[in-house]
């Protein structure tokens, strides 16, 4: 078995793989499998919850705003309920009080710290059930959710967790990665029934009307997908009990349905991966090697071609990029795609610092840690030179997701023209940087910052980047990762903001 950092960017092997075992066995009128877009799409405004924060709000737009799908707050309150209430009768089965559920509500939205001690075990379990119950689509989403109910009801239990294998992997990045932390969160609840006497069927009761598209639901399900009261058709009796078996075997089988058998990976082709792949350093910038134009090239004429090529960059301005909307008006997002096969995109971010450029250059090579919430470990593996180093980083992922390790040659610039500044960076293996335990190694495809003065002690940084961070596919890619490198130069931004205070000093 492999884990999904293997494999995301096959769905269509397991498309077809689940398709193939839905024709067999599902009847040809069912619709939960039927994969044919509407003919007739009518374009529907998008909110932009800018008066929300955590309830309500799309996993998507999370994303965006945070770089992990799940609300930290929702992931404070699963640890917390990890860490002292796996033994507590009835949980998530009993209710919490109400206005303790309201209050945890408000703290979630004005984003205060919260002391979940001093609330009930069921008031926090509550209010995690509501979160999930009140997101605008489900979690399984609208239309495959009629699927993982499809293959409860008509394929037989020796295929089952293959076809959940397949159709886990077809669900939006940001939708899996939340379905996969809380899973593995009960199936640790499940684990001590013994205790708290909530088993995998009995939480998949508690819990199925919030996470499957359902017609019939009491109050545990959304009122926009709550039938009006009467007497329920036999046929969504019938879903209710396939979505609460579905629930019970992922619960169950929660470490499998991560991986896929390794000979269905072997029908797979990642003809962009050999791409992904960093060079030795001591081959960077030979003939063969990515981005290399000379045979008696070196590493220290590889990233001076990278540092010409983003001054050349910088000069041509937006010539062939495209912009993108972002959430602070004070950054400019613009993308463009590379003809190299890879299919990521090229990302560029820009934004204006209250600091001088020197300042600026330490503030990213030296001190990530004060404006990257998600680090968790660095350390510099080699000097080259004065200006040249191998570093080595840890990026936090969302549980059960990997933490993401790179190792990068890193070197920077600091006397270019009217105090310019360059930082460039591309992935390397070195025998001294072996992927930290319990992380999984991503790709720095290119990343460079430059920094330019624009006015009394003001700077202007851009930040260009590509990274296959691993187990993600394109289309996240497209959606999230320029918003995520906005976030990145808004928070370099904010960890300035002592400059903005008192009068202005020319540097």
């Amino acid at each position: 078995m492999i884990q999904d950092s293997c494999f995301a960017n096959s769905s269509l092997v397991y498309l077809c793989r689940l398709t193939a075992l839905m024709e067999r066995y599902c009847p040809s009128n069912r619709s939960g499998w039927n994969w044919e877009l509407p003919k007739f799409m009518r374009k529907i405004k998008t909110p932009d919850y800018r008066d929300r924060q955590v309830f309500g709000v799309p996993l998507l737009v999370i994303t965006q705003r945070t770089g992990q799908p799940l609300p930290p707050g929702i992931q404070a309150a699963l640890q917390y309920l990890r860490a002292t209430s796996l033994d507590q009768v009835g949980i998530f089965r009993k209710p919490g009080v109400r206005s303790r559920i309201q209050k945890l509500r408000e703290y979630h939205e004005s984003g205060e710290d919260i002391q979940y001690s001093s609330f009930g075990t069921c008031d926090i379990a509550d209010m995690v059930k509501t979160y999930f119950r009140e997101l605008p689509e489900v979690l399984l989403t609208n239309k495959l959710s009629e699927m993982f109910i499809a293959i409860f009801q008509y394929l037989p239990a020796e295929h089952r967790l293959e076809a959940l294998q397949c159709a886990v992997l077809l669900l939006p990045d940001e939708n899996r990665e939340v379905l996969m932390a809380l899973l593995t969160f009960l199936s640790d609840v499940a684990a001590n029934s013994h205790l708290n006497q909530m088993h995998a069927s009995n939480l998949a009761v508690c819990l199925a009307p919030s996470l499957f598209h359902l017609n019939v639901g009491g109050s545990g399900s959304s009122p926009l997908r709550r039938r009006a009261a009467g007497t329920p058709e036999q046929r969504d009796l019938h879903e209710n009990k396939a979505a609460h078996q579905c629930l019970t075997l992922m619960i169950q089988q929660v470490s499998h349905i991560q991986c896929v058998p390794v000979e269905m990976l072997s029908n797979c082709r990642f003809t962009y991966l050999e791409q992904s792949q960093p060079v030795c350093l001591e081959d960077l910038g030979v003939m063969g090697s990515p981005g290399a134009n000379s045979m008696e090239g070196d590493w220290a004429s590889y990233m001076n071609a990278c540092i010409t090529s983003l001054l050349k960059e910088a000069r041509d301005r937006s010539r062939g990029w495209v912009h993108m909307n972002c959430a602070d008006s004070n950054v400019e997002i613009l993308y463009r795609k590379v003809g190299d096969g890879h299919p990521l995109r090229l990302w560029r971010a820009t934004t204006e610092v209250e600091a001088p450029p020197s300042e600026l250059l330490n503030r990213v090579i030296r001190e990530r840690h004060l404006w990257d919430d998600s680090l968790l470990k660095w350390r510099v593996v080699c000097r080259l030179d004065r200006q040249a180093e191998v570093f080595q980083y840890m990026c936090n992922s969302m549980t059960p997701r990997p933490p993401v390790d790179y190792c990068v040659l890193r070197c920077w610039r600091s006397d270019l023209a009217r105090g310019s500044c360059v930082v460039v960076e591309t992935s390397v293996e070195h025998a001294d940087a072996p992927v930290l335990v319990g992380g999984v190694r991503g790709i720095v495809l290119a990343s460079r910052h430059l920094i330019q003065p624009c006015g009394s002690g003001k700077s202007r940084i851009t930040h260009i980047s590509r990274l296959d961070m691993r187990g993600r596919t394109p289309e996240w890619y497209n959606k999230v990762y320029g918003p995520a490198t906005a976030m990145h130069l808004t928070r370099i931004r904010e960890s300035f903001q002592h400059h903005a205070i008192g009068p202005e000093s020319k540097v």
